[in-house]
């Protein structure tokens, strides 16, 4: 760094090597405001102090029972990109996906991380329980390689259904549990839907990193702005459900905007925001490709939600 010159402009710089603007920095850090009931007066200020930390904070991303469909939502999203701000701005250490490095390089590279602690650590997937030859890493339980960067991560992230509260896994005989089940004492948040959203992910972080501090959690360990509401509350389908009408006939082009209560929409007792925050940049959601909500960001999703298509009144 030169003389006289802040860390907040060599990151800023960083970011315009990444195709990043500071412009469109500003806009993201605003949206994170939005997202969090910030005034978006501060979000410059917000940024600076976000941008000294992306250029400082190395990130461990493990990956337990999973589809890696949260990493694949990430690197689906645009503008700026998310992937473009985790794993191009930020020190992404470890991830089983995405990494150049492979075998003990890779390994030695997690374990030198691990040990010098102060990093933001993300699950994806869930862990198994019953018997660590159901995910191991180089020779080690996944659960005790869990356990070990978790107590020494400064932040948790569970990434998706599978990762907050142990998601489909929990169908098999793995004994597979979410974040939570496993760690006690450690700062976690929980980011539940399947897959992940990328702006929570990233909003989330960008909070953390301006302010130092955690958003507002629900009892569910979710950050009440993106889980306040059920996904009935803005549905674009309300009108059709307060007029009494439901679907019927998935083919009857007339009342393909109707309902979806009937055909087994668990919206009503789902808390997300899914219906103002589609994924793929604003393309699309459930709801709007006309398939009843499942229930993801739930801690009951799959078994006590399933199954999807009947009607909520009769699931017992």
């Amino acid at each position: 760094m030169k003389k006289g010159q802040s860390l907040s402009e060599v990151g800023y710089q960083r970011l315009e090597r990444k195709g990043i603007s500071r412009r469109d920095f500003i806009k993201l850090i605003s949206m994170t405001c939005l997202a969090f009931g910030i005034d978006p007066v501060l979000a410059p200020k917000m940024a600076d102090a976000a941008t000294e930390n992306l250029v400082k904070k190395p990130i461990i991303w493990m990956q337990g029972l999973s589809c890696t469909g949260c990493s694949e939502s990430l690197l689906s999203s645009l503008d700026p990109s998310p992937e473009q701000i985790l794993l191009d701005v930020l020190s992404v250490r470890f991830h089983p996906t995405l990494m150049a490095a492979s075998g003990s390089d890779a390994v030695d590279g997690l374990n030198e991380c691990i040990k010098n602690g102060s990093y933001i650590l993300v699950l994806e997937g869930a862990i198994p329980t019953a018997d660590p030859r159901y995910c191991m890493v180089e020779n080690q339980s996944f659960l005790d390689l869990f356990k070990n960067a978790a107590a020494k991560a400064e932040l948790v992230l569970a990434v998706g259904s599978c990762a907050s509260y142990g998601g489909i896994p929990r169908a098999g005989i793995t004994g597979a549990k979410g974040a939570r089940d496993i760690l006690k004492g450690v700062k976690l948040v929980n980011l539940p839907s399947c897959p992940v959203k990328p702006t929570r992910l990233v909003g989330t972080l960008l909070y953390y990193l301006s302010n130092n501090a955690l958003p507002r959690l629900d009892e569910e360990g979710r950050p009440v702005n993106y889980y306040r509401y059920t996904l009935h509350d803005s549905c674009f389908r309300r009108l059709h459900y307060e007029s009494g009408e439901f679907l019927q006939d998935w083919n009857n082009p007339d009342t393909a905007d109707w309902c979806l209560y009937e055909k087994g929409c668990k919206g009503q007792e789902t808390f997300t925001t899914c219906g103002g925050d589609f994924w793929n940049d604003g393309v699309s959601f459930c709801g709007f490709a006309g398939s009843p909500c499942a229930g993801c960001s739930q801690p009951e999703y799959y078994d006590q939600l399933a199954p999807l298509f009947q009607n909520p009144k009769e699931v017992k």
